[in-house]
């Protein structure tokens, strides 16, 4: 895993082409510093990424959802390139795994300042990870969360000030199997620090049980260890392999941190492991329809046996993969469903210009007439339930939704997410949570997704704007 290959760019890409633009872009910027400085303070942003319920808000105010992969770049320092391979590739989010210096690195200050301006200069999020804490209690040589807390305080420097690119994944996979509910009290006392240390960046905490939470201990004391956050700002990350071969168990974690109305994301997940399939399917669609982030382990240089898992083959990104292509070009895929965080501003690379005939206000394809249309699709179906996701096409700009539908034949809806939803008999009403309220005209968006009972039906929906 530590063996490093050098491979050259060849190619002039469209990576270099954003690279000039952003440069010409910063140029401006200071020109108009003196114009800058005269905008109302609400025009200017500030901060950096925060919480708000289940959401991760960017610095700009939107909500901002992860898509993207993993790069170990404490073994593969040589593959730089990797950053903007995978910003071509339309992944909006980047997981770098770094050493403290107990087993791999350490990674240098001037190496992760580095990452984060390559990662701002192709448009991608960081999510730094220390990989050395992974799987501690039961890997010997593994180094606690304090630890970890210890090498970010040594790099703290180049951190600060990257609150609206950076999120900080305090410890990879940060305790194993035996003891795990030690990692209770590791991961409070490590937010508490990195806290007191003055860090104001979004913190992602992983779960134990190397990350997959089997025996539910992050689960179950989620709203305790996201109290210990003085700045209610930690992000919850589940590891999911083969703990989670089948959908339901996907449906069911996803629907407990729903209902407790905190965070989460998948921070890595494969198609297989341990000998078993995973349903990463489920994942991406229950992802896709509840605006959970994920990232996907990992774009390339896995060994021990997992080799697998590589999403391009040696690092190049012409060579995806059968798993390659899954995370990028599947329904729920990168590819079709990433967005760059906005505090990026309109990604130069975006094809759809006023004269794309893909546009909305081209004539071929006029939006639909009336306020709005909906529509229920079965996204999986396991016989003793289903699950459904609900679209809506804005005819004319909304701020807001209700929808309406009639079961045909006694179905009922078991569970549902991002959604206010009340049933009566075979009659459905569903609205809109605020944050996935507001469609473009012309814009086709999955808003909302459930899981009934009875035969998989998509009956006729009508909408209206609320």
């Amino acid at each position: 895993m530590n063996k490093i290959h050098l491979r050259a760019d060849t190619a002039p890409s469209r990576r270099a082409m954003r690279k000039w633009l952003l440069a010409a872009v910063s140029a401006l910027a200071v020109a108009l510093a003196g114009i800058w400085t005269l905008l109302p303070a609400n025009a200017q942003a500030e901060g950096g990424f925060h919480i708000e319920g289940t959401q991760l808000i960017d610095a700009n105010g939107n909500p901002f959802i992860m898509r993207g992969s993993s790069h170990a770049d404490v073994w593969y320092e040589g593959e730089f390139a990797s950053y903007g391979e995978l910003s071509d590739l339309g992944a909006n989010t980047v997981r770098v795994v770094l050493g403290s210096g107990q087993r791999w690195g350490p990674s240098s200050a001037s190496r992760v300042a580095d990452i984060i301006e390559e990662c701002k200069a192709n448009q991608i999020v960081c999510v730094l990870e220390v990989h050395d804490t992974t799987g501690y209690g039961e890997e010997g040589a593994a180094a606690s969360l304090a630890q970890a807390v210890d090498y970010w305080q040594s790099i703290q420097s180049v951190l600060e000030g990257q609150e609206a690119y950076v999120l900080i994944n305090i410890g990879n996979e940060p305790w194993g199997n035996q003891n795990a509910s030690g990692w209770i009290d590791a991961t409070k006392s490590a937010i508490q620090e990195m806290r007191s240390s003055g860090f104001e960046h979004t913190l992602v905490v992983d779960a134990p049980n190397w990350g997959q939470d089997w025996e539910h201990i992050m689960r179950d004391n989620a709203p305790e260890v996201a109290a210990a956050d003085s700045q209610g700002n930690t992000l919850f990350s589940v590891h999911m392999y083969e703990v989670y071969t089948n959908a339901q168990t996907v449906v069911d974690y996803f629907d407990a941190f729903e209902a407790m109305g905190l965070p989460l994301i998948v921070g890595e997940y494969g198609f297989q492991h341990g000998g078993q399939s995973v349903a990463w399917e489920t994942v991406q669609n229950e992802a896709q329809a509840r605006g959970i982030g994920w990232l996907a382990w990992s774009y390339s240089g896995n060994g021990s046996g997992v080799e697998f898992l590589d999403q391009v083959t040696n690092f190049d990104p012409n060579q995806l993969t059968s798993w390659g292509e899954q995370v990028f070009h599947s329904q729920n895929g990168i590819v079709n469903t990433a967005e760059r965080a906005t505090v990026f501003g309109d990604d130069p690379d975006d094809p759809t210009t006023p004269d794309d005939p893909t546009t909305p206000d081209d004539p071929t394809t006029d939006p639909p007439e009336g306020e709005c249309t909906a529509a229920i699709t079965v996204a999986n179906d396991w016989g003793s339930g289903w699950q459904g996701n609900v679209s809506v096409t804005a005819g004319e700009s909304l701020s807001g939704w209700t929808l309406n539908w009639t079961w045909p034949g006694g179905q009922t809806v078991q569970s549902h997410w991002n959604t206010e939803l009340s049933q009566s008999g075979g009659s459905v009403t569903a609205g809109d949570v605020g944050w996935n309220g507001s469609i473009a005209s012309g814009q086709t968006r999955e808003v909302f997704g459930f899981i009934g009972t009875g035969t998989a039906a998509t009956p006729e929906v009508t909408c209206s704007a609320a």
